[in-house]
C-alpha cells in the first residue's frame, strides 16, 4: 500500500534554502507537497487560515512543519511557542531545521515542545537523504493523529 501524501510546511527565510529544499524533495521523489512560508508571522497565518491563507485550499493542514529558528519578524522560537500553546495546532509535528548548534537553542526548542532538532545538512545529497528519512519516519512509520474536522 502506498503511503498517503502529506503537506510539509517549511518556514525558511532564505531563498537559496527554499530552492534547495524544493529540489531535494523532487530529487528524493518523496511524493509529498512542500509549501513555504518566510517567517514566523506567515507560518501562524498559514496555520490559522488568516490573511492570504484565509481560504482553506490555500493552506492545507501540514503533516509536518520544518522550522528555521532564525527568521525575521517572528522567529522560529516564538512561532514554536505559539504552535505548541494552541490546542488545534500542537499535535502537528515540528522539526527544527537550523544552522544553530547552540546548546541554548537545542534546550529551549525541546522545552517549547519541538519533536526533533536537526542541524541543516552541508550538502545537497545530505539534504535529499534527510528529507527522505523525515518523510519515511513521519509519514510511514509514525502514527499521526487524524486531522481535526472543520466545522
Amino acid at each position: 500500500m502506498k503511503p498517503r501524501a502529506f503537506t510539509i510546511l517549511m518556514a525558511e527565510d532564505d531563498d537559496e534554502g527554499r530552492r534547495l529544499a524544493h529540489e531535494a524533495v523532487q530529487e528524493g521523489k518523496l511524493g509529498h507537497e512542500l509549501r513555504f512560508v518566510v517567517n514566523g508571522e506567515e507560518l501562524l497565518d498559514y496555520l490559522r487560515h488568516r490573511n492570504r491563507y484565509a481560504e482553506s485550499e490555500a493552506a492545507p493542514r501540514p503533516g509536518l512543519i520544518l522550522l528555521d529558528l532564525n527568521m525575521p519578524r517572528l522567529d522560529g522560537r516564538e512561532a514554536l511557542a505559539e504552535i505548541k500553546r494552541d490546542p488545534e495546532l500542537r499535535q502537528i509535528p515540528v522539526v527544527v531545521l537550523t544552522s544553530s548548534r547552540a546548546d541554548e537553542d537545542v534546550f529551549r526548542s525541546y522545552d517549547l515542545g519541538v519533536n526533533s532538532y536537526i542541524i541543516k545538512p552541508m550538502t545537497f545529497d545530505e539534504l535529499v537523504d534527510l528529507l527522505r528519512t523525515l518523510g519515511k519516519y513521519w509519514f510511514e512509520l509514525v502514527e499521526l493523529p487524524p486531522e481535526p474536522s472543520r466545522n
